[in-house]
């Protein structure tokens, strides 16, 4: 009985969603036409704009944005999407606008029958609760990277950032439970060895999508990676000696894309860059100046395709 009601509800919010959208009728006539209030009609185009039947796309008369997506497309060969954010605004509202930008895209590129990939993060925790509903079959989610370290097995963490995502599309979520880095390379390789490990590999080397962010030490929302206890002292020190800027699924980087030589890496759970270059569609968010030269890192790495960024950061990027 519920969800015949649910669906009534839903077709109720398609009529009125219609009547307004396309056929301009005001929230009193609407009212009117389908013998209910005014109260009721708002609350049918609320629900029509949360469950992602009106999708509400605003196209800028002023061309700052639109000029900073096409340098950014032209210096990067990347889809950009840069999203309008005061600067004296906190840094914690730019990344909630930011991923709420992103949340949105999203809505677009989840297909049903897909692998999608995801990394855990601040950025992605923030996409994954903006996220809007939309009926898919066949999908399924998949941890990017290892998330335990020597204080938690961080499964809690990772998994709530997949549940949101398998929620919202009615997909599948599989973890990825191994650490986010080995204590010793050669564990690595024999984990690798394991069946269990080796279906969750193989969907990486399937994804159709894949969501992350980069991650930066100096970054003034800190990035998990940095913050939650993953890294020793002498780790750090050793990256910032090889030159790092930054990661993509616990996965190190330089300045100019190169990984080679940084130690680190041979014992990192996230995917190597070639397999995520091999990913049809690579959606990056970042938001934040300070992310400026680990963003570029991942341009230089080619790991984006499609880039969601705010307005300061995306003129730092060009400039």
């Amino acid at each position: 009985m519920d969800d015949l009601l649910d669906t009534a509800d839903v077709q109720r919010a398609l009529t009125a969603a219609h009547l307004y959208y396309v056929q301009d009728r005001t929230m009193e006539a609407i009212a009117r036409e389908l013998g209910t209030s005014r109260s009721t009609v708002s609350r049918l185009l609320s629900r029509a704009r949360a469950t992602g039947i009106v999708d509400i796309r605003i196209r800028s008369p002023f061309a700052a944005p639109q000029l900073l997506e096409q340098r950014l497309a032209d210096s990067f060969g990347i889809t950009a999407h840069v999203v309008p954010v005061p600067d004296d605004v906190s840094e914690v509202e730019r990344l909630e606008r930011v991923a709420t930008a992103a949340a949105h895209l999203l809505g677009d590129l989840v297909q049903s029958d897909a692998t999608v990939g995801v990394a855990w993060g601040s950025t992605t925790a923030a996409v994954s609760r903006r996220l809007t509903p939309k009926a898919v079959h066949d999908t399924t989610f998949v941890q990017l990277n290892g998330s335990g370290n020597n204080h938690t097995t961080g499964l809690l963490y990772a998994s709530e950032i997949l549940s949101r995502f398998a929620l919202a599309y009615g997909g599948s979520a599989q973890q990825f439970p191994v650490p986010a880095f080995f204590d010793d390379p050669r564990t690595k390789q024999a984990m690798w060895r394991e069946r269990s490990t080796a279906r969750i590999l193989a969907m990486h080397a399937a994804m159709d999508l894949v969501v992350f962010s980069v991650g930066s030490a100096d970054s003034r929302v800190p990035s998990h990676v940095y913050a939650g206890g993953y890294l020793e002292p002498e780790e750090l020190a050793d990256l910032d000696a090889e030159g790092v800027v930054g990661d993509v699924g616990t996965v190190f980087y330089r300045l100019d894309g190169s990984t080679k030589g940084i130690a680190l890496n041979d014992r990192a759970s996230g995917p190597r860059f070639e397999v995520l270059r091999r990913v049809t569609r690579r959606v990056c968010v970042v938001s934040g100046v300070d992310k400026s030269d680990s963003l570029r890192g991942a341009l230089a790495a080619r790991l984006v395709t499609e880039l969601v960024i705010d307005e300061a950061t995306a003129r730092a990027l060009v400039d």
